[in-house]
């Protein structure tokens, strides 16, 4: 590559960076290529890029997009992405399925450093659609409880009233 090139490649990907919610550094030594690929299309399948970079191109994409870049060592992709729980869970269980394969260096979350035991943290949460339906599950239980009260109060009122009119239709004949 020439000195053009890169530039043109660090552009991109600081583009990509200030755009992405979450990046993970990755180490995917020992991965073949057909793993590699499979990586990608799981890595794609749930809305994230992953990108093979020299790691001076990446810290100076890093750098450039307004982020504090962390020193890299070693073959690295990034995995760039908005849903930054979705490709943690990608990778942990890439990970958990290939003999730890890619490793999980770091990585940054909204502008701040993430440790390999943070984004293992974010790789156990729930999806995004799983935490909202449980909301609404904890919203609508206490709701279906008072409506039911009510119903409840409402058959109680009835039947009072009914025994009421029974008692006066007794005592009036």
């Amino acid at each position: 590559m020439n000195k053009t090139e890169k530039g043109q490649l660090v552009v991109e990907l600081t583009d990509k960076l200030k755009g992405a919610k979450a990046f993970y550094y990755t180490d995917f030594t020992g991965l073949n290529v057909k793993r590699m690929t499979e990586l990608r299309r799981r890595l794609s399948r749930a809305g994230v890029e992953y990108v093979v970079i020299k790691n001076t191109l990446a810290l100076r994409a890093v750098n450039e997009s307004g982020l504090a870049g962390e020193r890299l060592r070693g073959p690295t992709g990034v995995v760039i992405g908005n849903d930054p729980v979705a490709a943690a869970k990608v990778l942990n269980d890439f990970a958990k399925e290939f003999e730890q394969k890619p490793e999980v260096k770091g990585g940054m979350l909204d502008g701040k450093s993430l440790t390999v035991d943070q984004v293992k943290q974010l790789a156990s949460l729930p999806s995004r659609e799983q935490l909202l339906s449980e909301l609404a599950g904890g919203l609508q239980a206490p709701l279906a409880a008072f409506a039911g009260a009510l119903s409840g109060m409402l058959y109680t009122f009835v039947g009072a009233l009914d025994a009421l009119k029974t008692q006066r239709d007794t005592s009036a004949a």
